[in-house]
């Protein structure tokens, strides 16, 4: 099955106190960004996005630098994730097979976490994780097992919802087409007037698709904040 990736780095990390792009900031000697897209190269992707914002000519050459083969593309204005993965999709054109959200700020998760997420059969599969209540993640509602109802942001979460502990870390896996069909649907009808990623799901679902969960520890979706 072809792979392609997009990454998201436009963010600015302003709790950084840096001008230095979020991505950019190192780990074990090399940018967050670059660990991410190694990450994703170990899956051997026909194609890679890297969605730039903030200090774009900064974060462009450092993903080039580490491939040069990948596009990079702007977004402007920052107006939420499914915005930015509306923005990165014309650049696989043609492409046909499963994508992979990445974030360029995230540098833990590892190539076998990402690989039982393509092997899982569901039409849109996100990654998960368990926490405590009091963390301000998105929750994954579940109809039962691993099988996925809707992601609710913790901004918009009832007090019920926000009692969940499974968590969504914004890692998504689905078929481009079906990925591309879904983002052009999604509104900004919430807290936070953002295009959400996360609302794919309970698109699929209404639609009468497949949406699962497959989980890792913790530790693998760590980000820079």
């Amino acid at each position: 099955m072809p792979i392609a990736l997009i990454i998201l780095a436009a963010g600015q990390g302003t709790r950084m106190n840096s001008d230095l792009p979020k991505v950019l900031h190192k780990v074990a000697g090399a940018p967050l960004l670059v660990h991410a897209m190694r990450t994703g190269a170990g899956l051997e992707p026909e194609r890679t996005v890297v969605v730039a914002g903030h200090g774009a000519e900064q974060v462009a050459k450092a993903a080039q630098d580490w491939d040069e083969t990948v596009e990079v593309v702007l977004q402007p204005e920052q107006k939420g994730t499914g915005h930015a993965v509306r923005t990165a999709l014309p650049a696989l054109s043609g492409f046909q097979g499963k994508v992979i959200v990445l974030y360029g700020d995230t540098p833990f998760i590892r190539p076998e976490t990402l690989e039982a997420m393509v092997a899982n059969p569901a039409d849109v599969v996100i990654l998960g994780f368990t926490s405590g209540p009091e963390t301000r993640y998105g929750r994954l509602v579940v109809r039962g097992g691993d099988l996925l109802e809707r992601i609710v942001e913790y901004k918009d979460a009832t007090g019920t919802e926000r009692a969940i502990t499974l968590m969504n870390s914004g890692v998504l896996c689905a078929d481009a087409g079906l990925l591309a069909d879904l983002v052009a649907g999604l509104t900004n009808d919430n807290a936070a007037g953002e295009y959400y990623l996360t609302d794919v799901v309970g698109a699929a679902v209404a639609r009468g698709l497949t949406a699962r969960v497959v989980t890792c520890p913790e530790d693998e979706t760590l980000g820079v904040n």
